[in-house]
């Protein structure tokens, strides 16, 4: 299957229920068997911890993807973050992680972590390129598979080195956005 593009520039915005009919047809792509039920994301989406987002294409307003964290005193926990499959591979899953990033840094948060299956290469690319770490394992932590989990930590998102580099990084993919766009317009 060929891989839609986006003619535009994805935009951020608060996940809203009604998102939750796409945010089911991406899930199980993503996860696999054991993904999040309706149910589970109605319960997160109530949370007073917990801030979720969509990407979506402003022209169409069709969400590509979501992400999420919660607040735990200055600590964000990267709960989710999935795209499309036929939109991957176009910056969106990068564009929710430094929508998480700022967000979080927006909420107090110094530091964030997440849970990421060792088999996951891709998304363990893209968090280190952000800074963070894989400090521990988790055993056994997916019950698909009972696949192992690398915990990861970022670096304080409030220090200047963090900023210093989050700032290269979020230019890097701005360049890489817009030349992908110029490149995929008909």
């Amino acid at each position: 299957m060929l891989e839609k593009s986006i003619k535009t520039k994805i935009a951020m915005r608060p996940f809203r229920l009604e998102d939750l009919g796409t945010v089911m047809e991406i899930e199980p792509s993503a996860f696999g068997e054991h993904h999040w039920s309706r149910q589970a994301f109605v319960a997160e989406l109530n949370k007073p911890e917990a801030l979720y987002f969509v990407a979506y294409e402003p022209s169409e307003k069709q969400v590509l993807g979501y992400s999420g964290f919660w607040m735990i005193g200055d600590e964000g926990h990267i709960t989710t973050l999935a795209v499309h499959p036929e939109y991957r591979g176009q910056y969106i899953g990068e564009r929710l992680l430094v929508n998480n990033v700022v967000a979080a840094r927006d909420c107090g948060a110094f530091w964030l972590t997440l849970e990421v299956r060792a088999s996951n290469a891709n998304a363990q690319k893209l968090y280190a390129k952000y800074g963070f770490k894989t400090v521990n394992v988790r055993p056994h932590y997916y019950q698909d598979n009972f696949e192992d989990a690398f915990i990861l930590w970022s670096e304080n998102i409030t220090s200047p080195e963090f900023d210093t580099l989050f700032r290269a990084r979020v230019a890097e993919l701005t360049k890489k956005e817009e030349e992908f766009a110029s490149f995929s317009r008909p």
